[in-house]
């Protein structure tokens, strides 16, 4: 792995493929490992996992250089559907093991008891299909539970949303105070933070886009950041982002953002902590 802030042994600054397309996501990761991104995130949900080991392999970055994570969607929660899932995934990614594998969503409506595809979930991680495992998207109930659930085995991560406009403080605080890194999703919040007038001020000062801020605050709060886009230039930009050091006066300012502008929250979500 190349030296890179590191958060809970995962490259801090990822490359998203939310919502690509497959050709999308096949050029996107080419342009993220070509800018030096080494955290590429995907999903069984995003249909797109063969198309990321397009571009890995196009890229022609070594296979242990790159950090890869991938989710397990709850579709593929019921009686012994996990690790044949996990198996099809690695076969369309062309790894053996995935660096970090996530529950993406917990079972929407409670459709299959969480002691059912977590005890599953384990029996992946023992099996050495993943060198970590997480969650995306669980509540601090959840969470207590599973950690309840999986005995020894550590949760590396909680996936949920995060950005300036919805810094998420009830799921972010539970997790740090046991020790769970956050991955924020949606990090710009779907491109609402461009030109937002406290962002641009600040980044006026040291020639930097109000969306590189958005992701220097999340950074400086010590999340991992996932930001995802089919543009060069843009993929590039983001990453840039890692070099901005905030000042605490700044930081203290951009959390004054937070209006609870909560993008993710269909009838699949579970009751959110408040």
């Amino acid at each position: 792995m190349t030296k890179e802030a590191m958060v809970a042994g995962i490259p801090q600054m990822g490359y998203g493929t939310w919502n690509r397309s497959a050709d999308e996501a096949h050029q996107g990761v080419i342009w993220a490992l070509e800018a030096g991104c080494r955290h590429i995130d995907t999903a069984q949900g995003y249909g797109n996992e063969q198309d990321v080991a397009r571009g890995i392999k196009d890229a022609g970055v070594a296979r242990n250089e790159i950090f890869i994570t991938t989710k397990v969607k709850p579709a593929n929660y019921g009686p012994g559907a996990v690790m044949p899932s996990v198996r099809e995934s690695l076969e369309k990614l062309r790894v053996d093991q995935v660096d970090l594998l996530l529950l993406h969503w917990p079972s929407p409506h409670n459709k299959y008891p969480l002691a059912d595809y977590l005890g599953q979930f384990a029996e992946v991680f023992d099996a050495g299909l993943a060198r970590q495992i997480g969650v995306s998207n669980f509540t601090k109930a959840l969470i207590d539970e599973s950690i309840r659930l999986l005995g020894s085995r550590m949760i590396t991560t909680n996936q949920v949303e995060c950005h300036v406009y919805m810094q998420n403080r009830p799921i972010i605080d539970y997790c740090e105070k046991l020790g769970i890194a956050v991955t924020a999703y949606s990090p710009l919040a779907r491109g609402a933070v461009v030109g937002d007038p406290v962002l641009e001020e600040i980044g006026q000062v040291r020639g930097a886009a109000s969306d590189q801020i958005a992701l220097a605050f999340l950074i400086a709060k010590g999340h991992v950041v996932i930001p995802s886009s089919s543009k060069r230039g843009r993929i590039m930009q983001n990453l840039e982002a890692r070099k901005i050091t905030l000042t605490p006066a700044e930081i203290k300012r951009i959390e004054g953002l937070e209006k609870g502008m909560r993008l993710v929250n269909g009838d699949w979500c579970p009751v959110w902590d408040v």
